[in-house]
């Protein structure tokens, strides 16, 4: 196994490591003695894993370690840390949760660009995957959201009227939403390529 495969299979090993400190933590603010050396570490192993993803690359091109298992691990890699953190932090009883539409929204979108891959490659036999300007800003903003998340940078807290109804409304809402939007729009884009392809490949739609 090459050192760059090492290093994502490392990453991978990471997550579920995460996960626990994240759940940990979440269980102390429940309980109201919140452990920070918990919260902490797992602020250490995401940071840890997400600067793994460029170094694996970057050792990976440096050193011609390019291989077809490198070119499964690193997105599962990638993908499983994103999804992991967004999933942990919507049910893990920090004092910030992602709302219930983000988690859904991103994972929904991640469904439907993995089955409308394996239906292009089935149907038409050659599927074209180019990384668009928004799923880029998304995954972005994926990332801001989740470190602010964990390092709590929630600088305020309002109760607003709407409809004759309190709402509450964080800072974190702001991240969040912009994330939310752009994962929105960049799978609206990811879905319409794939239409494209489709009747390119002579099937109608």
């Amino acid at each position: 196994m090459t050192t760059a495969n090492k290093i994502t299979v490392t990453r991978i090993l990471l997550i579920p490591v995460f996960v626990m400190m994240a759940i940990y933590y979440g269980r102390g603010v429940q309980a109201g003695h919140p452990k920070d050396w918990q919260r902490f570490l797992a602020i250490f192993l995401f940071l840890v894993a997400s600067a793994s993803d460029g170094i694996d690359g970057y050792v990976a091109r440096k050193y011609n370690q390019r291989s077809k298992l490198g070119v499964v691990l690193d997105p599962i890699a990638d993908k499983g840390l994103l999804l992991a953190a967004i999933i942990t932090l919507s049910f893990s009883n920090w004092t910030y949760e992602f709302p219930l539409w983000f988690p859904v929204l991103v994972i929904t979108r991640d469904v439907v660009i993995v089955l409308g891959t394996a239906l292009l490659h089935y149907l038409v036999g050659a599927v074209q995957v180019k990384p668009s300007w928004t799923g880029k800003t998304a995954t972005a903003l994926q990332m801001v959201a989740i470190s602010m998340v964990l390092l709590q940078l929630n600088f305020f807290q309002k109760s607003v009227e709407v409809f004759g109804q309190s709402v509450e409304f964080n800072f974190l809402d702001i991240p969040v939403t912009l994330a939310g939007v752009f994962t929105l729009i960049s799978g609206i884009g990811y879905v319409m390529t794939g239409i494209r392809q489709f009747q390119a490949g002579g099937h109608a739609f």
